[in-house]
């Protein structure tokens, strides 16, 4: 019993690493091309441990969940967005600042297998 439980906890934090890579991934290159993060979420549903140092900073989440996760993005298609901030939505964005952000994740779980 005790080699299972052992068993199923390394799988949660492996899978919770590379989750986190990869969403790291997008979150990292879609803030350094301009585009606005909402949030940042490690596992879905209920949160567990939130934190946003300001109104404008991303809220970064660990949810109950750990089999996978989200950057949340500003879009119009989600809901109104202000005009001051209408040019830092992901849809508004070219499509190689939409690609680069989308290729990011798989990109960033690529060099962790290599480099790791």
């Amino acid at each position: 019993m005790d080699d299972l439980l052992l068993k199923v906890g390394a799988f949660i934090v492996a899978i919770g690493l590379l989750v986190s890579v990869h969403e790291f991934g997008h979150f990292w290159v879609a803030r350094r091309l301009g585009v606005k993060v909402l949030r940042f979420s490690i596992g879905f549903g209920r949160p567990l441990w939130r934190r946003q140092a300001s109104p404008d900073a991303p809220e970064y989440v660990i949810a109950a969940i750990p089999l996978g996760g989200y950057v949340k993005m500003l879009d119009e298609h989600e809901g109104p967005v202000a005009p001051e901030e209408v040019h830092r939505a992901f849809n508004r964005q070219s499509l190689w600042v939409r690609s680069a952000v989308v290729v990011a994740g798989p990109l960033f779980n690529f060099l962790f297998a290599i480099f790791a």
